[in-house]
């Protein structure tokens, strides 16, 4: 840092849901992207998204001691010949904050004791080096500092900020802040899959990934980029554009799960009409605007704009604040 941050340079946190609700067309296809990519790597890991995200959980303690110390991590010091002691693990604590059954949590822990991602040393317990290189954030890095790079284009060219930074810059500034911002990831991604599980009612990370396939399928539709629409208006037209369909098989391709658990939570989508399907078996993001299931997904998405804000807020002004001194 070449001098002390200016507090002019700061973007105010309400400007930024304003912003984002403006511009969601733009914002959106990273946005989807991070997320449901995020999920289909973590399902791929050990074919159990929340296994995976159980030992995200775990690892997120070593972040959150160091938001609590004011102690910011680069990238490589956080990876490099790395294991974490942790005292107890809670079961109830992680059953609580990651709304999963505490036999579900417990039986998943064992699991990863089995597959040698944690080990028990007398009283003490210790995520291994494989854990940390399972989790190691690579891709999810690359797909963050889209979504940041295209959110820093919009600030620009609503006059908010000064510049945009590329793709590389804000990929240098997380790895630098490394442990600042993937706090805030965690903390976004929690809320984030917490809050699908239960607003939908499904309660199963894997459904929710494979309706979030179908939906990412509509947004990257060539007759549906490139569109400059507002959040409101952006669901709108995705409904317009549901005659782009996926078949089960291109969704088994591309999430890993098996095509028959693929098609029988699909049956669950559609049964409670988040998803339609065409006499060719294609299936698509189908809601009339007035339904309940539309009005679900709106207040869901409403929750999720403003725990976005939130996330952009502060990742975005502590590169922003770093990158202009």
């Amino acid at each position: 840092m070449k001098s002390i941050p200016s507090i002019s340079n700061e973007i105010n946190e309400d400007k930024i849901f304003e912003i984002i609700n403006k511009n969601f067309s733009k914002l959106a296809p990273a946005y989807f992207s991070l997320v449901t990519n995020w999920l289909i790597r973590s399902y791929s890991e050990y074919r159990d998204i929340e296994k995976f995200i159980i030992l995200v959980y775990l690892i997120n303690k070593d972040l959150i001691l160091f938001r609590k110390n004011g102690i910011i991590i680069d990238y490589d010091t956080f990876y490099k010949d790395k294991s974490l002691e942790i005292p107890k693990i809670n079961i109830s604590d992680i059953s609580r904050d990651l709304l999963i059954p505490k036999e579900s949590v417990r039986r998943k822990i064992e699991a990863l004791e089995k597959e040698r991602v944690i080990k028990k040393t007398g009283k003490k317990i210790f995520i291994e080096r494989s854990g940390y290189i399972t989790a190691q954030a690579k891709k999810t890095l690359e797909e963050f500092s889209i979504l940041v790079s295209k959110f820093s284009e919009i600030l620009a060219s609503e006059k908010i900020s000064n510049r945009a930074f590329n793709v590389s810059e804000i990929s240098n500034s997380i790895k630098e802040n490394f442990s600042f911002c993937w706090y805030h990831f965690y903390k976004f991604l929690f809320v984030f899959t917490n809050r699908w599980k239960t607003d939908t009612k499904t309660l199963d990370l894997e459904t929710i990934c494979i309706g979030l396939i179908v939906l990412i399928n509509t947004v990257q539709n060539k007759n549906f980029k490139n569109k400059d629409f507002d959040r409101e208006i952006f669901f709108k037209e995705v409904k317009k554009n549901n005659q782009v369909g996926m078949n089960a098989f291109s969704i088994s391709d591309i999430t890993g799960i098996p095509r028959a658990t693929v098609v029988r939570k699909l049956e669950f989508l559609i049964e409670n009409k988040f998803l339609d399907i065409d006499e060719k078996k294609l299936y698509s993001f189908s809601m009339n605007t007035k339904s309940k299931q539309f009005k679900i997904i709106k207040k869901l998405q409403d929750k999720n704009m403003i725990s976005l804000s939130s996330f952009l807020y502060r990742v975005f002004n502590q590169i922003n604040l770093i990158s202009t001194n």
